[in-house]
């Protein structure tokens, strides 16, 4: 099985990377709580190939976010797939 890990860096890459995780967590049957919600094995079978299980079943994303600024960060995180990151995968400095 392999991994693969996501590396959003910057304004443009962590909006597409938001994106990106919002289709393949639909593809999955994954919730933005990171609770599988799907209803074929077909979506479990490479699941782990773009999500690590967390404790408690949840799906969290194989993926390090990058920026100079919190302000994308924070747009991040309050999407409608914020509450799917691990708190610290998010990289970022006080001021661009």
């Amino acid at each position: 099985m392999r991994e693969i890990v996501c590396v959003q860096a910057g304004q443009c890459g962590n909006q597409i990377g938001s994106k990106f995780w919002e289709v393949i967590s639909d593809e999955h049957g994954v919730d933005p709580t990171g609770t599988y919600q799907g209803d074929s094995d077909l979506q479990l079978e490479r699941i782990n190939v773009y999500f690590d299980e967390a404790t408690g079943g949840r799906y969290v994303p194989r993926s390090v976010l990058i920026d100079l600024e919190p302000g994308t960060m924070d747009s991040v995180r309050a999407g409608p797939y914020g509450q799917l990151f691990r708190p610290d995968n998010f990289i970022f400095g006080q001021s661009g």
